[in-house]
């Protein structure tokens, strides 16, 4: 009798993921619309900052709203059109075990660490600069270990996307991802530091960027 685990069907496995894909991403379209409209309810300023028009974190927030929606529209279309996967130009030695299935836990481990530290954040939490804050320097919990630790879920989350649907379109996400969130990093270390001072510069000689 041959017998193949479901783990080791990589066919069995693709199609899983094409169907968790779709789920995820529009629990998150939905999580964050949800977050954001109840933050701005009970914050009186907003909490979306994403700057000047065509400064560099407006780029960034662009960026990053724009691949949001690219991706979840493709994830949830192709549920019902299979063959749009061959626009994607996917990597085909990628696209089986055990690739595929480090992607999915490595997407929700990563989104389960962006919400866990924006969960922690509480109210100190902004979608871009404020330019009214923040009140207070965050350097508990895991920014005890790590200076961006939601970027580090986010580009966690990015990388695992791309091994769960290996292909041109995710790659492209991933690159812009990356290099946006990098960009923003800087933009964002630059702001804190004109607003902490010493206790930023402190700060930063302990605790490192990313690990």
């Amino acid at each position: 009798m041959n017998y193949q685990p479901f783990i080791d069907d990589s066919v069995s496995l693709i199609e899983f993921t094409r169907i968790y894909l779709a789920i995820f991403y529009t629990f998150v379209a939905g999580f964050y619309t949800y977050r954001i409209i109840y933050k701005n309810r009970t914050t009186p300023s907003g909490v979306i900052f994403p700057g000047q028009q065509y400064c560099s974190s407006w780029w960034n927030h662009m960026a990053f709203k724009f691949f949001r929606a690219a991706i979840w529209f493709v994830c949830v279309v192709r549920v019902f059109i299979p063959e749009l996967d061959n626009y994607l130009v996917l990597f085909e030695p990628l696209n089986g075990w055990p690739g595929v299935m480090f992607g999915n836990v490595l997407l929700s481990a990563g989104f389960i660490l962006s919400m866990f530290v924006h969960f922690d954040m509480a109210s100190l939490w902004r979608s871009g600069i404020d330019p009214n804050g923040p009140k207070e320097l965050k350097t508990t919990g895991l920014y005890d270990y790590s200076r961006n630790p939601m970027y580090l879920g986010v580009a966690a989350a990015q990388i695992g996307f791309f091994l769960a649907l290996p292909c041109v379109f995710s790659l492209i996400c991933l690159i812009v991802g990356v290099t946006a969130l990098y960009r923003q990093t800087l933009v964002e270390e630059e702001h804190l530091s004109q607003s902490f001072s010493e206790q930023y510069q402190y700060y930063k000689q302990r605790v490192p960027r990313w690990l």
